[in-house]
């Protein structure tokens, strides 16, 4: 049994490492929201060339949208992962964890790596019994 609470300690940090990873990649998509703002600023303002279409405001409010979605949702995942890292060290909330162990093999490559490791270590009998005895320090 001390080896699997090893593991779960490590599959808790590499759980916040990765929550991070995910955290910083989240603000990216906010690249979006600037050209966005751009396109919304250049339809308001007449073009330099007479020959030149001005974008339409439209466009530029669909990309700052997309953009403030994306953000949102890399935001609430990389919260998801550090709870579930969590959830692990504690011991507490199996089939979250475990539901979280699946979603973030989306979140290629290291999301994958981390899912299906701690999806190995939460399918043994051991670990499963491991979530029912309280961690010292609760």
């Amino acid at each position: 049994m001390n080896q699997d609470a090893e593991h779960l300690r490590l599959l808790s940090i590499f759980h916040y490492v990765v929550a991070g990873v995910a955290g910083f990649c989240s603000f990216f998509p906010l690249l979006y929201t600037v050209v966005g703002f751009v396109f919304v600023a250049l339809s308001h303002h007449p073009p330099a060339h007479p020959g030149q279409e001005v974008p339409p405001a439209a466009v530029g409010w669909v990309f700052v949208g997309l953009g403030i979605f994306l953000f949102l949702i890399g935001t609430v995942f990389s919260l998801v992962l550090a709870l579930a890292g969590r959830s692990l060290s504690r011991r507490k909330h199996y089939w979250f964890a475990f539901v979280v162990a699946c979603i973030e093999c989306i979140f290629v490559p290291f999301g994958t790596i981390l899912g299906v490791f701690t999806i190995i270590v939460l399918a043994r009998q051991s670990v499963k019994t491991l979530f029912s005895i309280p961690v010292e320090g609760d």
